[in-house]
């Protein structure tokens, strides 16, 4: 069940969902408004020009207020917004129609899990030809919360647990099956 802009201010009132900061002006009748933070990594070149998946991979990371998206260039950057999430709430991350229609790509492989306590990191991409300069501050993407029919039994306490800042793939840490 998707939940209403009512549950979801009861459930910040009882603290059982957190976001800070938080303006009442960012939730909407579905969802909450995600504002873009000021940190942005990018891959940095490797001797090899391959990256691999069981190797650390190393990001250059910038503080800014305003970052200049060239096109056909991909940026990880983060939410304003710092998230602890119950352990029978999920949420999907949705990008801005109208920054989609500028040809800006947001992502974060689209979820986030019960239990996760962190900033967002989000993966932009420019498709369009010209340059889309982002600020931060600005809203950039949408959560839609979801209930789950219980509590996770194992909710999430990966890798990104507790992230702040536009975090790198952390892939290389994974066992694989």
């Amino acid at each position: 069940m998707i939940l209403s802009d009512r549950t979801i201010r009861q459930m910040l009132s009882e603290q059982t969902l957190v976001i800070s900061p938080l303006i009442p002006e960012q939730i909407q009748p579905a969802s909450v408004d995600v504002r873009l933070g000021n940190t942005f990594s990018v891959v940095e070149d490797s001797s090899s020009g391959i990256l691999t998946l069981a190797h650390e991979i190393s990001y250059k990371t910038i503080t800014t207020d305003t970052y200049l998206l060239l096109p056909g260039q991909f940026v990880l950057a983060t939410t304003m917004e710092y998230f602890e999430l119950p352990d029978d709430l999920t949420a999907f991350v949705e990008g801005r129609s109208s920054l989609g229609r500028l040809g800006l790509f947001i992502q974060n492989a689209g979820w986030v899990d019960p239990g996760f306590r962190g900033e967002i990191t989000l993966e932009l991409f420019n498709a369009n030809r010209c340059a889309i300069e982002l600020q931060a501050g600005r809203r950039i993407g949408q959560l839609v919360f979801a209930r789950m029919d219980q509590a996770a039994q194992n909710p999430y306490r990966g890798k990104y647990q507790g992230q702040k800042g536009a975090t790198g793939s952390r892939v290389f840490l994974d066992e694989e099956l």
